[in-house]
């Protein structure tokens, strides 16, 4: 029986049409189940916290070798739904663009993988396992997504040699760039707390603002790194400053700040919270506050070192785009730090311009040249 191509951007239409806002499924989930099934991948739900995931393997699970897909469903939310100019779960098309939330983050990626996975094993079986593993939890806390489809892998004995995330990863053109790499992020929210008293009586009172002045001042003025071979030099941001004192005849009792560091391999988690510990120590000594910290590290610095991977990656971006993409780390924080526990993982993907703006739209010719590269990948892949 001669197999009909899957159509991508038809398939990136179904799948804006559905409303996934995290944490709703939305239905995305079920449309690619019944794609997938069709084509003789066998589905499973990891489903975890109320979050809906899915897991597909073609081929057997002690297959010689595998090659895996990640990526998501859910979408942030619209913003202000007036403000948008089209339906934005409708998919609309037009000027050769198709509009709705998701269709840049990241429904068409998701759509080229699927649609590609799906023709690479009917017309051309492969001596191996392709699986995909999709989440419904990537734009909000991420703690019962692409985490749990890993824990239920080890669980099962299912596994990826290596893994392509299908995210948004070029700047400006299709295929100038993937990412072998993402920076760490780390968010601490710091509390100095002083004496509350008349604004008239400075004496009486201990204000923790200079407190905080300084400290931020200081944290700021701090030069973490130089960077590294394949990193950008780290980055530290003052992103709110607070006290919740609407009054003028007041010295605050406490103050609050929020940093966010997107930091390089030089650093950990831990590091960096070592360091603020620190500082938050010296400051509260000598300006005679108390201080307290509190941390939350959403994922560490990883790279994928350049290699044969990288490569069979660069080289389908080559054919099917005539560029020779940059192997970027930048960017924010993305589902493949959970992935780099389990196997090697890179990233590519479509331009993102547009990716959670009023109005996202992705070009259709994109979404076939990107389900172009990803054929290609997974040819080249199980011929070498």
């Amino acid at each position: 029986m001669t197999h009909t191509p899957i159509d991508p951007a038809e398939l990136t239409a179904a799948l804006i049409r559905c409303p996934s806002v995290t944490p709703e499924e939305g239905g995305a989930l079920g449309v690619l189940e019944d794609v997938l099934s069709a084509a003789g991948f066998a589905c499973w739900r990891a489903d975890r916290g109320g979050i809906a995931n899915l897991y597909a393997r073609w081929g057997d699970k002690g297959a010689p070798r595998s090659f895996g897909f990640n990526g998501h469903t859910d979408v942030v939310p619209l913003g202000d739904e007036a403000a948008w100019s089209v339906a934005p779960f409708g998919a609309e098309v037009k000027d050769g663009m198709m509009w709705g939330r998701g269709a840049t983050d990241m429904k068409s990626g998701v759509a080229a993988f699927a649609a590609a996975a799906v023709d690479f094993v009917q017309q051309t079986p492969p001596d191996g396992a392709v699986i995909l593993a999709i989440t419904g939890d990537e734009e909000g806390d991420a703690l019962d997504g692409t985490t749990a489809i890993l824990d239920w892998m080890q669980e099962k004995g299912e596994a990826m040699d290596v893994c392509l995330v299908g995210e948004p990863t070029c700047p400006e053109e299709m295929g100038d760039m993937i990412k072998i790499g993402r920076r760490g992020s780390l968010s601490a929210w710091i509390t100095i707390t002083g004496k509350q008293g008349h604004s008239a009586y400075p004496h009486r009172a201990i204000n923790p603002l200079p407190a905080m002045a300084r400290l931020v001042d200081r944290i700021s003025a701090h030069t973490l790194d130089e960077g590294t071979d394949h990193f950008d030099p780290s980055t530290l941001a003052v992103v709110t400053i607070d006290t919740g004192n609407a009054a003028t005849n007041v010295i605050p009792a406490a103050v609050r700040a929020t940093v966010n560091i997107r930091y390089n391999d030089i650093h950990s988690g831990d590091s960096l919270t070592e360091w603020l510990q620190g500082q938050l120590d010296a400051i509260c000594q000598e300006m005679g506050v108390n201080g307290a910290l509190e941390v939350k590290n959403s994922g560490e610095a990883f790279l994928t070192p350049p290699g044969n991977f990288s490569d069979l990656i660069v080289r389908a971006v080559e054919a099917e785009t005539g560029r020779t993409p940059v192997l970027s780390t930048s960017g924010g924080t993305s589902d493949a730090r959970f992935v780099k526990d389990h196997c090697p993982v890179v990233e590519c993907g479509l331009v993102g311009k547009t990716m959670h703006q009023v109005d996202e739209n992705v070009s259709i010719e994109q979404i076939h040249q990107l389900k172009a590269i990803y054929g290609r990948i997974l040819r080249d892949y199980f011929a070498g």
